[in-house]
């Protein structure tokens, strides 16, 4: 397999997601959200495995003793967590910029790096079946570190609010 194929650009991917997670997870607090993001890390490492495996003919990406697949309880668990901190959250009324604090820094990059995941995952299912919920996994991730970056922020207190037009 060529270093540059749409399988190996998504394995790739999902690594430097994970790799910025880790990133992330030593500017929070010790407490759940850095638990959390220890899960997701794990969960990245199925996710990796779960693509690194081609789809057999037939093939319902059910887990078995012998390949690892993401499944939807971790997608589940990651929406769970995403609505359990928007609950914490005002509604948004302008988009926010990257940054606040070293801690939501740290998590925007690591929601760039899930979202440029994603990208190289949905080219890899354009050119092989991909099991639905890695899919669905990694899209979420970025959801929730897009939220979780606003609780780092004091709860989105500390949000950089996006100002449009404003240093014309």
């Amino acid at each position: 397999l060529e270093k540059h194929a749409p399988r190996m650009e998504a394995i790739g991917a999902v690594d430097e997601a994970n790799s910025m997670l880790g990133f992330a997870a030593v500017a929070l607090e010790q407490g759940e959200h850095a638990e959390a993001l220890f899960r997701i890390q794990n969960d990245l490492f199925d996710l990796g495995a779960d693509i690194a495996t081609p789809a057999a003919e037939g093939d319902d990406f059910a887990p078995s003793p012998m390949v690892l697949r993401t499944v939807a309880a971790q997608v589940d668990w990651l929406e769970a967590r995403i609505d359990e901190a928007n609950a914490r959250l005002e509604p948004l009324t302008s988009f926010v910029l990257p940054g606040g604090s070293e801690a939501a820094a740290r998590l925007h990059c690591a929601r760039a790096s899930a979202r440029r995941a994603e990208r190289a995952m949905t080219a890899l299912a354009g050119a092989a079946p991909t099991n639905p919920q890695a899919l669905a996994y990694i899209n979420r991730l970025s959801d929730y570190l897009f939220v979780l970056a606003r609780v780092a922020n004091h709860d989105g207190a500390d949000d950089v609010k996006w100002v449009p037009g404003a240093n014309r």
